[in-house]
């Protein structure tokens, strides 16, 4: 059966942006060593467990025979895959320390100058005077602020400046291409989610639910596109901190629930594609 013949008239009209969408992440997963084979597996475990659980019908049992009819895969196949579960990306442990604390150190008023940068901080302080330790202290018990600053001077997201304090680098919040492997992995996953998560609500939806928006220029010099990259960088770090000093604020009062919130931005420059072949798909 051909592509065309398996896919809904409806669908037809996402095959060219589907292939844009997807030839960044082929490319990771050729780069990686994920073949094709291991990618259709997930792939299939993927479809059975959206119509299962998404595509379920109000008051009515969700039979095989459905599950087959929404993904064209094989009621056998079905059968051995329902009730497996999505997969479940779930926060490691020290990313999430890690994360709230930097957080803190970026968002909080005792932990933040005038112009809302991070403060250089003592290892240890008197009083109610800020210092690493308290920092450290008022987001986890569970692990000794010392420990803590080993690992992050190990991994580089501090440093001890002149006068003995401990200093916030920029690698804690701009992430390097040699950093941490599974904080990596990580937020792509995280990150890429949320992002095609808010355009398909908003392409499924009667009106657009959330703020999906990009400022693009095609045609530039290579210094315009690099300068244009620099003051973009810029920009969303200001606008991320911000919002991260509204959200810490806000979360001191809030009575906590199971709802969570991202706000996110990217910035992205591409030199003129090499000569290659342009599928049908791409347009």
């Amino acid at each position: 059966m051909s592509e065309t013949a398996q896919t809904a008239p409806e669908g037809a009209g996402l095959h060219a942006p589907l292939a844009r969408l997807l030839r960044p992440l082929v490319r990771l997963l050729v780069a990686r060593g994920i073949t094709f084979p291991a990618l259709t597996d997930l792939l299939r475990e993927l479809y059975v467990n959206v119509a299962e659980y998404d595509f379920a019908l109000p008051g009515k049992e969700q039979t095989d025979s459905r599950v087959s009819l929404l993904t064209g895969i094989h009621r056998k196949e079905v059968r051995r895959l329902r009730g497996a579960g999505a997969p479940v990306s779930a926060v490691p442990a020290t990313l999430s320390r890690t994360s709230r604390i930097i957080a803190r150190w970026l968002a909080d008023p005792a932990f933040t100058g005038p112009d809302g940068a991070p403060l250089p901080l003592p290892r240890v302080a008197e009083g109610d005077a800020p210092s690493f330790e308290s920092l450290v202290a008022g987001v986890t018990r569970d692990l000794r602020p010392r420990a803590v600053l080993d690992e992050w001077l190990d991994r580089r997201l501090v440093f001890v400046d002149p006068l003995d304090r401990i200093v916030l680098a920029e690698a804690a919040y701009v992430p390097r291409a040699d950093g941490n492997a599974e904080a990596q992995a990580y937020y792509f996953g995280r990150n890429l989610h949320d992002h095609i998560a808010a355009a398909t609500a908003n392409i499924l939806g009667d009106a657009p639910r959330f703020l999906e928006r990009a400022v693009h220029y095609d045609g530039l010099s290579a210094d315009l596109a690099a300068r244009l990259e620099a003051r973009a960088r810029e920009l969303a770090m200001e606008a991320l901190q911000q919002a991260n000093r509204e959200a810490h604020a806000a979360c001191q009062g809030d009575a906590g629930g199971g709802h969570r919130w991202t706000f996110g931005l990217y910035v992205y420059t591409e030199a003129p594609p090499a000569a290659r072949p342009r599928t049908d798909a791409e347009g």
